[in-house]
Order: C-alpha cells, then structure tokens, then sequence
C-alpha cells in the first residue's frame, strides 16, 4: 500500500481553500495536515474541503491566528487535540487512523504548528521566543515518554534544524528559525523520540532542501533565500517504508500563495 501524507502551512484556509484543491488534486495524497488554518470552528469551510475527496476531517481553530486541521480519505479511530504551555492555542492535533484504513490502520498522526518566536532570538527579552523554546522543551518532555507505536509526527515546526536546511549556514546563526539553542532543541527533541527525519533520511546533507520563501523577497525564485521549516518524521518501524518526500516549490509561484509549499511523504507500508 502506497501512502501519502502532505503537510502544508496554508496560513488562511479559507482564503486559499482553492489552492488546498488544487494542491490535492496534483497530489493524491490520502492524508493532508494543514497548519496556520486562522479559522475559529465555526466558520471551517468543512463541507468544501470534504468534496475534495476527504470525508473524514479533524480540526481546531482560533480567529486570525494559529488552528491546525487534518484531513484524512479515511476514518479516524481517535481524535486528541492537546494544549501546551499552559494554553489553548490551536497548535497540536493527534488522530490514530481506523481500521478501514488497511495496512496504514492505527497508525497515529501528530500535527504540530511550533510557535514562530518572533524577531529577537532572546528568551529573556522577547516572550514569544521564550514560548518557543518553552513549546520544543515540552514536545521533548511528550515525545522521550509516548507509547511507541507507528506515528507519523508532520508540521510547520518553524526551525531549520541542519546547515543546508537554510540558504545561508553563517548569516543565519543568529536569526530565529536557526539559531544554536532552536536546532540543538530540535535535534534532542527528533533523537531521544527516536524520530526518523524523512526528508534527510532520503536525501542527506549537503544538498538543500527549503519549504519556505519569506513574502519580503521581491522575487523569491531568484533569490531562493528560503528555509526548511516544514516536516515529515516517522517512527523508527516506518523509516524502511519511506520511498518519497517531494517538496511542491511550484506552489510557491501561485497567485497569493502561501509563504510555505507542500510537502509530502510517499510511504510503503
């Protein structure tokens, strides 16, 4: 069985919900986590994101800002949306997929949105970057003690974690995204969870790899200033079934895109 799991940043569902069907359509995927979906629960445009060929939806959502969805072509088992930081704020939502999902049934599928850590990568100073550090502190804590047990860990976790995850290794050092104490965070965070990083297990350094272009750069393409922040890891049971990972750079180019593309994981199982 051939699997597809996408995750997507689509910063506002509803305003690029035609970009989400245009994406699935090119894609086939059977899974599609989006992140940064800016929609309060009752105005998630479920009905039309159900006829792009996902019956089966879990979300959560705050106006303007944050909310993570999953959609799922087949039915989930459980649904757990889980707080951190003390606060309810939209950024992690698990499913275990049910048994009419076949050779993919129970495994469980965790949607992250990390938070960005604003501009100023100093805890002390800057509290959004002290949520950060705070929000990768805790996803170590969950990830070292969860049940172990295939799962499929995706999202925008908003850091660059290797040298060749970002366009340039030196001037970046000290920018949020790349920063020494957010890659080393994640780095323990992937290694105690025993977490396989899909993308690089199929496609190591020193090639690039970006999912992010920034909205600054006037012409993003030539530029290519971009970051990887946007990720597909696997259990250690699932890492001999990773066959793909494709990064969708052309969505990037459409009208009002998002500043993230897909990303998707090709899976045997």
């Amino acid at each position: 069985m051939h699997f597809k799991i996408t995750t997507w940043n689509i910063n506002s569902v509803r305003l690029r919900l035609d970009q989400v069907g245009r994406a699935v359509d090119a894609i086939g995927s059977d899974v599609v986590c989006l992140q940064e979906t800016k929609c309060p629960e009752g105005c998630f445009p479920l009905t039309a994101l159900q006829g792009f060929g996902f019956p089966h939806v879990a979300q959560v959502g705050q106006k303007g800002y944050n909310g993570v969805a999953i959609l799922s072509r087949f039915p989930f088992a459980s649904v757990a949306p889980q707080g951190w930081c003390g606060r309810d704020d939209a950024r992690h939502l698990a499913v275990t997929l049910g048994p009419e999902a076949g050779d993919a049934a129970g495994i469980a599928i965790h949607n992250f949105y990390v938070p960005a850590g604003g501009d100023v990568p100093d805890p002390a100073t800057n509290p959004k970057f002290a949520h950060k550090l705070q929000f990768l502190a805790e996803m170590r804590a969950w990830s070292g003690g969860r049940e172990r047990r295939p799962a499929v860990l995706v999202g925008d976790l908003n850091v660059a974690p290797y040298e060749h995850d970002v366009w340039s290794h030196r001037q970046l050092l000290n920018v949020v995204s790349h920063t020494p104490v957010e890659t080393e965070a994640m780095h323990a965070l992937r290694e105690e969870g025993g977490w396989v990083d899909a993308a690089r297990h199929l496609t190591p350094e020193p090639e690039k790899i970006y999912t992010w272009w920034s909205y600054r750069s006037p012409d993003w393409a030539k530029a290519d200033k971009g970051r990887r922040l946007d990720h597909v890891w696997t259990s250690p049971d699932l890492a001999g079934a990773i066959r793909r990972v494709d990064v969708h750079r052309d969505a990037r180019g459409w009208e009002r895109p998002s500043d993230h593309v897909p990303v998707t994981a090709t899976l045997e199982i």
